[in-house]
């Protein structure tokens, strides 16, 4: 095709090829233009929906950087249910249980260095001081006075914490969709009825939103073993293994993802459910996305025990052997 453009430019008159060469110059000037204004109107449009993300002000409670290299993600899914009408197909995995209060129905710190990446849950039952009232009780419930409450009761295991991300129920049964569901597999048929899970077959099953809601919320979890319904014991520690391998799943997909139309959703299917702390910029996000697309974060269990306090409330504490954990995340 080249040779023929020059066969027919160089038999040109020359009034011809006087024409001919502008026009190419500008073809090759518009090619360039093209190439460059491209990308910079995916960045653009990318920073316009990252902007759409609400923000809260806890820059005065996040942890000073000091000599670590790592960064630490506190990430919170609450469990507003707010959008969410009792009419809605499957509305019992997100209006299940009772809530009095705001509360964290998931919480947990993605470490990320330049050696290694770590998502570490911590258990809503957790027994620890709430910085706010000087009182003991359930780390979920420090949440109740804000978010920097929240991060402050985390620092106070000697967690730093760099950035703050929070979402929704419903922002996040709308992300697992936008990303065509995410696929577990599972030893056994399993089912809880509180939250409206029920999986009927073993084996690698894809979930939906509202699916994957039910699975990651289900404190009631029961396996069919040998004919019979076997409830998980684990209980909350459990719940916390579950959530925190479909969390790795669901962000190495997102941070995955290459086709556009769903990278153009992933924002705007957030809504108003999603929030960052004001300091986690779109470069940081980008940043992140770029660190995980191809590794899945070590899932690492903070270690707990189980007992009853005075008062007859089922919590759990951490054991002596934390210490390892929390180091790496001080790293």
């Amino acid at each position: 095709m080249g040779s023929n453009i020059s066969e027919d430019a160089t038999s040109l008159p020359v009034s011809g090829r006087r024409k001919f060469r502008p026009r190419l110059r500008t073809a090759i000037v518009g090619c360039a233009v093209l190439i460059v204004l491209l990308p910079m109107g995916v960045v653009a449009l990318g920073w316009w929906q990252f902007s759409r993300i609400s923000t809260v002000n806890v820059a005065s409670a996040l942890s000073a950087r000091g000599s670590r290299n790592g960064t630490n993600y506190l990430v919170v899914g609450t469990d507003s249910r707010a959008g969410i009408s009792a009419n809605d197909p499957n509305a019992g995995a997100f209006l299940s249980g009772e809530v009095s209060g705001a509360r964290t129905d998931t919480i947990m710190v993605l470490h990320v260095d330049d050696a290694t990446t770590q998502l570490v849950s911590i258990p809503r039952d957790l027994w620890v001081t709430d910085p706010a009232t000087g009182q003991k009780g359930r780390i979920n419930a420090t949440f109740a006075n804000g978010p920097s409450n929240l991060i402050k009761a985390v620092e106070g295991l000697r967690i730093p914490v760099d950035h703050y991300l929070e979402i929704d129920f419903v922002s996040f049964g709308k992300l697992v969709d936008t990303v065509d569901g995410i696929t577990i597999d599972v030893p056994f048929p399993a089912k809880d009825d509180q939250s409206g899970l029920s999986i009927p077959t073993a084996g690698k099953t894809q979930l939906n939103g509202t699916q994957a809601l039910a699975y990651v919320r289900s404190r009631y979890y029961e396996e069919l073993v040998d004919g019979k319904w076997r409830v998980d014991g684990t209980a909350d520690i459990g719940r916390t293994e579950r959530q925190r391998s479909f969390l790795t799943a669901l962000m190495h997909k997102v941070a995955g993802e290459r086709n556009p139309l769903h990278l153009l959703e992933l924002p705007s299917s957030l809504d108003s459910g999603m929030k960052r702390d004001a300091t986690f910029g779109y470069f940081d996000a980008l940043g992140l996305v770029w660190t995980i697309k191809d590794a899945f974060p070590e899932a690492v269990a903070l270690p707990v025990s189980p007992r009853r306090t005075s008062g007859g409330a089922d919590v759990l504490e951490l054991q002596s052997s934390s210490t390892a954990v929390i180091r790496a995340l001080n790293s």
